[in-house]
């Protein structure tokens, strides 16, 4: 368990699969089970985005692909929006970007706490209000892109909305 505890602090992103691995590889015979036994008895578990969270939330439009074939050769012509996950220590902090595809440079940010609404809202109103309006906005289907707020914004300014 002490072996455990310290790989878990040097990685803690290890699940109990490379965890087996790294202990194995140390000379230490264990299965994974006991791995995961042991895990749970500690109350560890590794780090890491849970799966399914770019799901649309029922009710919510969805919207056509609008980029195949389309060459993208300029600036304001498709931005893109995307959240990912910042480890932090007892958790995540969220944080969503606007990018243009043509120069690959990021026109906003906003890091939360919560995966909600108003902080991709908030990145999405900084970039209108810096960069002007682009032709397309590609986003997944997260529940976050296809709240009426989130597309409220896009058509109220007249951008074209592809998932």
């Amino acid at each position: 368990m002490r072996r455990i505890d310290q790989l878990f602090t040097a990685w803690p992103f290890l699940g109990s699969l490379r965890m087996t691995a790294m202990l194995n590889g140390e000379g230490c015979r264990i299965n994974r089970k006991r791995v995961q036994r042991l895990m749970r008895k500690m109350g560890i578990a590794a780090l890491g985005p849970k799966p399914r969270t770019t799901k649309p939330a029922p009710g919510h439009k969805i919207f056509p692909y609008l980029l195949r074939h389309m060459v993208i050769d300029r600036p304001n012509q498709v931005w893109a929006a995307d959240i990912t996950y910042v480890p932090i220590g007892q958790g995540f902090l969220y944080l969503v970007a606007i990018i243009d595809w043509a120069s690959r440079a990021v026109l906003a940010w906003r890091l939360s706490n919560t995966m909600d609404t108003s902080f991709c809202v908030s990145a999405l109103e900084e970039a209108l209000a810096r960069f002007g309006r682009p032709e397309i906005f590609n986003t997944d289907q997260g529940s976050q892109f296809t709240s009426a707020a989130f597309t409220g914004t896009l058509a109220a300014t007249g951008v074209r909305i592809c998932r």
